[in-house]
């Protein structure tokens, strides 16, 4: 499973990095950290983490769990509109529907924070940011579709980040590693 998350085909703008996974959720994890890079610009962040208990798990209803986060700043009229949470929910759904990711017992939040500065903090002016928590089971007998999760993943960020996504015919890259 982990070998099909590291050669997930992801798209050009995500630049993925490992990192350590949670150690008391299940007895196997293993996390990845991504930031979608368009120029010098960091559009948007967050991490994907694949856990696995052998022995399953009655609450995820499967043997393996994938957990995202992901976070973008956003316009502050955006942030205003009230259906932002649901359209950020059904970008990770469309995201993993558009991946063939086959799933059950999705939950999670979508989190829409708007900020003003007052005072001495007028200079820093207004500011929003977009959340999105988020866990589903993969349904799968192997860990062969696994790659298919973080596809989606990526798919996720580059849609918070206001990206569209990639016209038919474009070739995903294989994932990015190593310090920026």
């Amino acid at each position: 499973a982990v070998e099909q998350v590291r050669h997930a085909s992801l798209r050009p703008e995500v630049v993925v990095d490992e990192m350590p996974a949670p150690q008391r959720i299940a007895p196997h994890s293993y996390a990845i950290s991504g930031d979608v890079l368009v120029g010098d610009d960091e559009l948007a962040t967050g991490r994907f983490i694949l856990l696995h208990d052998p022995a399953g798990n009655d609450a995820w209803g499967g043997t393996f769990r994938c957990v995202t986060f992901a976070r973008a700043e956003v316009e502050a009229d955006m942030a205003a509109d009230p259906m932002l949470a649901s359209v950020g929910w059904s970008w990770l759904t469309e995201a993993l529907e558009a991946q063939g990711s086959q799933h059950v017992a999705a939950s999670g939040s979508v989190t829409v924070v708007r900020s003003e500065g007052f005072g001495e903090m007028d200079a820093d002016g207004s500011n929003a940011q977009i959340e999105i928590r988020a866990s589903w089971t993969p349904l799968t007998d192997d860990s062969s579709s696994m790659s298919t999760h973080a596809s989606a993943w990526t798919d996720l960020l580059c849609a918070i980040a206001g990206l569209p996504p990639l016209a038919p015919g474009v070739i995903r890259l294989q994932r990015k590693r190593g310090v920026r």
